[in-house]
C-alpha cells in the first residue's frame, strides 16, 4: 500500500534543503526505489516536505539517509507524519 510522508522540521531554509539533497544524492539515493513523488515547499525557514512512497517499506529503508542528511546540517525534525494513501489523481 503506498503512503505519503510529510517531514516537519522545527526550521528549515533552502540552503539546508538543497544541501540535505545534496548529502543523500551523494549517498546514491537521489531517486531511491520506491518514492514517487517528492515536494519541498514552504518559504523562508519554514520548509517542509511531502513524498509518495509505494510501500512503508521502502521508506523504511530510505529514512536512514533522511536522518544522516539532517544531522549533519542541522535540521531537527518537528514529526514524520506517515498515512495510507487513498487515492492519487494525475492529470
Amino acid at each position: 500500500m503506498a503512503i505519503c510522508v510529510h517531514f516537519v522540521p522545527v526550521s528549515m531554509n533552502a540552503g539546508q534543503y538543497q544541501q540535505a539533497v545534496k548529502l543523500i544524492a551523494e549517498a546514491g539515493q537521489g531517486a531511491p526505489a520506491g518514492r514517487l513523488y517528492h515536494v519541498a515547499f514552504g518559504d523562508g525557514d519554514k520548509l517542509e516536505v511531502f513524498d509518495i512512497w509505494k510501500s512503508k517499506a521502502e521508506w523504511d529503508d530510505f529514512s536512514q539517509f533522511v536522518a544522516n542528511a539532517a544531522e549533519q546540517v542541522g535540521i531537527q525534525v518537528s514529526s514524520i507524519d506517515i498515512e495510507p494513501v487513498q487515492d492519487i489523481i494525475t492529470p
